[in-house]
């Protein structure tokens, strides 16, 4: 990545902050979890169409996250997802090889030294709550060993772009300066978990991380 994107990408990050706590009541917890430098994976759940925003304000440093092809190809948005680094991902059904080829991406971004973000429950929740993580993350990290960052998002179930009451941005937005609370918890390393239970033990740390935030907005 050339030094001028990367600084391009660093001020993208500090202006969605801004933003974030405009139209939030946004607390984060946690940011020295992240390293401040080389590569590392950052998993969280997905609550709503507003996540990446929350995630990428939140986050010491920009995040290049995975996410559905037909969302990256969007008419509008596409050339925002493109600055920022997304990385699309397709169904193998629709595109053969499309796996691969988005792993492949996923490793070279952590080659070079950068934070990558994917939501492993792979869609966003209908009901709120965490579901079973998707294969997928094992075969990131057997590519690439990397430390693992868990990530808790309390406080966006209940918004328009979330599932609740119906369909995401199908409704009229009735909330505004909502508590949302974002917890980054310590790295992970691949190495000390049993490959069997990775995925498991990574679900349950971010379900922890979640409640600690859903906490956190029931005490404010």
């Amino acid at each position: 990545m050339t030094w001028w994107l990367k600084m391009v990408r660093c001020s993208l990050r500090r202006v969605i902050y801004v933003v974030m706590r405009v139209c939030y009541r946004f607390s984060v917890h946690g940011q020295e979890n992240v390293p401040k430098r080389g590569a590392a994976l950052v998993v969280c759940n997905h609550v709503s169409f507003m996540d990446a925003l929350v995630l990428g304000g939140g986050s010491p440093r920009p995040l290049r996250f995975v996410m559905d092809q037909p969302i990256f190809e969007s008419r509008w948005l596409k050339w925002w997802f493109q600055l920022v680094g997304a990385i699309p991902i397709e169904s193998e059904r629709h595109s053969p090889g499309a796996l691969r080829r988005t792993l492949d991406e996923v490793s070279h971004a952590l080659r070079e030294g950068d934070v990558v973000m994917v939501f492993p429950e792979g869609r966003i929740t209908p009901d709120g709550d965490i579901h079973a993580f998707r294969r997928g993350l094992e075969t990131i990290l057997a590519r690439d060993n990397v430390p693992v960052i868990p990530a808790g998002l309390a406080g966006l179930w209940g918004s328009w772009t979330s599932h609740y009451g119906g369909k995401a941005l199908k409704k009229w937005p009735s909330r505004f300066r909502a508590p949302v609370s974002l917890h980054f918890g310590p790295p992970v390393l691949v190495h000390e978990v049993e490959d069997v239970a990775l995925r498991r033990y990574l679900e349950a740390r971010v379900r922890a991380l979640k409640a600690a935030g859903d906490s956190e907005i029931t005490h404010r």
